[in-house]
């Protein structure tokens, strides 16, 4: 799988936490292109960024944002969609195929899960990953190797129920369909690198040291 964070272009801002972490940091100070989620926009400029797209259906961003960024905001009314959904199809439309998710998690519960389970949606259109202030998720829907380290902390979530093989994880999984998130959860590399064994959307959580 390629590395987007050798060479970060793209970054979307979603509208959960903003990063603190200096990974997810940097990746917004190395990114050529930013799109803000409609209302982590007002964040992103407080602090003194300067997107370089704002999209969603613009029901959470100032009102002096909107007038001050008028030329650069994109609504989408689209209410079959969340803010971040429509970000990521702004940036395919654009062809921007290798996008950094950031502040995707931190708020509410409900938005953090519905963002992480919406990277298996993308897979097949965009090379993805989400970086925040804890690990790294990565969208998966075939075999893959991931670099690694002795004794980080990986997990596995399944989205379709398909059988599953890992190789250089403590706790390993051979031909096994997993049922629940809970499931491929707290595991462990035991190398400089492991590989999952896939044929259906997967998610692999990476943690920092």
């Amino acid at each position: 799988m390629k590395n987007i964070l050798s060479s970060i272009s793209t970054v979307i801002i979603a509208n959960g936490r903003f990063p603190t972490h200096p990974l997810p940091l940097s990746c917004i100070e190395s990114a050529t292109y930013i799109v803000c989620s409609d209302g982590a926009a007002n964040e992103f400029i407080e602090k003194g960024g300067k997107p370089d797209a704002i999209v969603g259906d613009c029901d959470s961003i100032s009102n002096e944002n909107r007038d001050l960024y008028s030329d650069i905001i994109h609504p989408n009314s689209d209410q079959e969609t969340n803010d971040l959904t429509k970000s990521v199809q702004f940036c395919i439309e654009r062809g921007k195929k290798d996008i950094v998710i950031v502040g995707g998690t931190g708020k509410r519960e409900d938005h953090t899960l519905g963002n992480i389970s919406l990277l298996a949606d993308y897979i097949s259109d965009v090379n993805i990953i989400m970086v925040t202030n804890w690990g790294i998720f990565t969208p998966i829907n075939s075999t893959t190797k991931f670099n690694s380290y002795k004794g980080e902390k990986v997990s596995i979530f399944s989205i379709d129920k398909v059988q599953l093989t890992t190789e250089n994880l403590k706790y390993p999984l051979m031909n096994r369909a997993l049922n629940n998130w809970w499931e491929g959860s707290l595991n462990e590399s035991l190398s400089d690198s492991f590989k999952i064994h896939t044929t259906g959307r997967t998610i692999i959580y990476q943690a920092y040291k």
